[in-house]
């Protein structure tokens, strides 16, 4: 009974002295948990998925609606731009009000005042979202380099209300509420910089290595486009290098620059061997240099599924089908546009296989390899063949007459 009772007596002073002891750790330790509250960010919801339509360079097009407007309209959808806009022609087709304002844009080729348009609505695919303000600009060039209607430009003023999911595999677009968001497991999530555009490090390899930011451009149809000072500066090229003039389309018209081929790039533990990348004149700094090297465009990124999360200043990049695909290394020296209906040279670079070849400005190309056709995609995709020669088929003077263009393959000295 004694020890029974002795016992119980040293069990009470050791649980009143575990429980002093505890309110103790509780009370001047607060760092110290034994349970976790926490308040969490509730989870992200899935709102829409709907499919895409992917041109040459990976340029993503999606079909929307404007207002009350029953044309479907197309958007290049473009995580380069720091707003949203429509298209000065379509903006007149349809009598959409607009205003005069102060603001300016720039871009590679050109820097302009521009009108706006307020109080919008974007329907997509089970989506509407609410006061938009459009700025307008003119964007009949992208139209005749794309082959299809331009009417706009969906950019940061959408993108930073919602996480969106590319999947480059299915040619899908998911829409998702801001939250708490799964990522899919594997790949590499990236905390960049933002702007109104997600600006990364990634690391160019050549004679020597420089690590810097980029703007990652979805509205680029191009592996990588550096400012000629950042190249110049940094001397991270070696000056073996063969360059090779030719011309890209931008804001503002056609900007000629060089094209050359480059070691490595590396976007975190990604590694992408002999890129191709354009070389330019940034004489209105849309890189911002030296805050910036450039740009990485659509090749490249096309080549992940992508979780862009605008919301939480995060990007999340897995390898998907296309990762290991082939980079284009040919060169023609041509700019071949859709002109009233034609897919017609306009431009040709002096000295160029297309020169060498005997193409004229104004040369309607008919057939290219046998294959006709009024579709401008297709003929880009069949001069993306290096290093071979293939008959075309022009129009001239209304006589059809056959050239023969030898394709010329970068990486090669002849």
């Amino acid at each position: 009974m004694f020890s029974r009772t002795f016992n119980n007596k040293v069990t009470s002073r050791i649980m009143k002295r575990f429980a002093i002891a505890l309110l103790w750790i509780v009370l001047c330790c607060p760092d110290t948990t034994l349970s976790q509250e926490i308040f969490a960010t509730p989870p992200a919801k899935l709102i829409t998925k709907f499919h895409f339509t992917q041109l040459t360079g990976g340029i993503i097009i999606v079909k929307g609606l404007l207002d009350n407007i029953s044309d479907t309209l197309n958007f290049v959808f473009d995580t380069g731009s720091g707003g949203i806009s429509l298209d000065s022609s379509t903006v007149e087709e349809f009598h959409i009000k607009k205003e005069k304002s102060d603001k300016t844009i720039r871009g590679i080729a050109g820097m302009k005042n521009v009108d706006f348009s307020y109080h919008h609505s974007l329907k997509l695919p089970g989506l509407k979202v609410d006061s938009l303000d459009f700025h307008i600009n003119d964007y009949d060039l992208l139209t005749s380099v794309y082959g299809v209607k331009i009417d706009g430009i969906i950019g940061f003023s959408f993108l930073r209300r919602y996480i969106v999911r590319i999947d480059y595999d299915s040619l899908e677009l998911a829409i998702f509420t801001p939250g708490n968001f799964k990522y899919p497991r594997g790949g590499y999530l990236i905390h960049p910089s933002f702007t109104t555009m997600p600006l990364p490090r990634a690391t160019v390899k050549d004679e020597t290595n420089i690590s810097t930011r980029f703007i990652f451009d979805t509205g680029a149809g191009l592996n990588a486009l550096l400012s000629k000072d950042f190249v110049e500066d940094s001397n991270f090229l070696n000056k073996h290098h063969r360059y090779f003039p030719t011309q890209t389309e931008g804001l503002g018209g056609k900007k000629l620059m060089d094209i050359t081929v480059i070691n490595e790039i590396n976007i975190g533990p990604y590694h992408f061997k002999k890129v191709p990348v354009y070389i330019f004149e940034d004489d209105y700094n849309v890189t911002s240099y030296p805050s910036m090297g450039g740009l990485i465009g659509n090749d490249i990124l096309r080549r992940f599924n992508v979780v862009l999360n605008y919301p939480e200043q995060t990007i999340h990049l897995k390898p998907n089908s296309h990762f290991i695909d082939n980079f284009d290394y040919s060169y023609t020296g041509l700019g071949i546009y859709l002109v009233n209906g034609n897919i017609t040279v306009v431009d040709i670079i002096k000295d160029s296989p297309g020169d060498k070849a005997g193409f004229k400005s104004g040369d309607v190309i008919l057939a290219i390899a046998n294959v006709f056709t009024k579709n401008i995609q297709t003929f880009k995709t069949a001069l993306q063949n290096a290093y071979s020669k293939v008959k075309v088929v022009v129009q001239r003077d209304n006589k059809p007459i056959i050239l023969y263009l030898n394709i010329r393959d970068i990486t090669k000295k002849k």
